[in-house]
């Protein structure tokens, strides 16, 4: 199943700024009831640690007042993200093999703000010929999903976003796709997305990392890797939208649809999804 945004839509969703990979704008969705999402009000990304000043500062022209960080902590090593100026940032941590972990004590944080930067093109070249990284590869949709721990930190996700109710919210991971990814489509589902639409926002990540899914197959392939060897690659440096589907498939069946799960899991009431609609959807012009 191959969807697509239009390539208006597509283009307009990225945001102007060149140091963060993969920074988009959920804005310009049309939702279910016929309303819009507004522009520049919920924005994902990948990670802020290369963010120019320029960059930093349209961010905050734009009044970020919040940035919610899903890396865990040894993802951050050498890569803490850039300060916004006005902008409250916010940790949550979240394991796509199955953990959402609190946050670490400042003395643990020490140790991670010299040595090297995490190298996650290193990473995943040497996960690729891991058993280990080939299950979490298969697994990560579904783990996100359905993990309870992971349940429970996108559950307060929803109550951050909730809390925020001045100025526009940016979330994000490492490379912006699998964690901000499931992150933005349960956003979009309390919004009134429908389910094309959802998808087509989770794989528009392809577009962003196709070169780089192509470059490290390559070198895989060069060092012996076959077909479960290039999935990894293809899960951890792009996202697989098929798994996607198919946990969004089995969510479905298990809670019946996404609205249950949002209510479920999620833990929002109907005013709570009437709050996020009156406050991020506007009629179309």
């Amino acid at each position: 199943m191959a969807l697509i945004l239009p390539a208006n839509l597509y283009s307009q969703q990225f945001l102007p700024i060149k140091s963060i990979v993969n920074a988009r704008d959920l804005g310009g969705y049309t939702m279910q009831d016929g309303r819009v999402l507004r522009d520049r009000v919920l924005l994902r990304s990948a990670h802020l640690a290369d963010a120019t000043d320029e960059d930093l500062k349209w961010l905050s022209l734009i009044r970020v007042t919040k940035v919610i960080d899903f890396r865990r902590l040894e993802e951050k090593k050498g890569m803490f993200d850039n300060p916004i100026l006005g902008a409250q940032f916010v940790d949550l941590p979240i394991d796509a093999s199955g953990n959402a972990m609190a946050d670490a004590p400042v003395e643990e944080k020490k140790k991670y703000t010299k040595g090297k930067k995490f190298n996650v093109n290193k990473v995943i070249l040497m996960a690729a010929f891991s058993e280990r990284a080939q299950a979490i590869a298969r697994n990560m949709y579904p783990t996100l999903l359905f993990n309870p721990d992971c349940q429970k930190a996108f559950a307060k996700f929803f109550r951050l976003v909730l809390d925020t109710e001045d100025g526009a919210v940016l979330y994000h991971c490492t490379q912006g796709k699998d964690r901000t990814g499931i992150a933005s489509a349960l956003m979009l589902a309390a919004l009134g997305a429908d389910r094309e639409t959802i998808v087509a926002d989770f794989d528009a990540t392809n577009r962003v990392y196709e070169k780089d899914v192509k470059k490290y197959t390559r070198i895989v392939k060069l060092f012996g890797g076959k077909e479960e060897e290039v999935a990894v690659v293809k899960a951890f440096m792009g996202c697989n939208t098929e798994n996607f589907i198919k946990a969004l498939d089995r969510l479905d069946q298990e809670y019946g649809s996404l609205d249950a799960y949002l209510k479920g899991p999620m833990g929002l009431t109907d005013e709570d999804i009437q709050t996020l609609r009156d406050r991020y959807l506007v009629e179309r012009p």
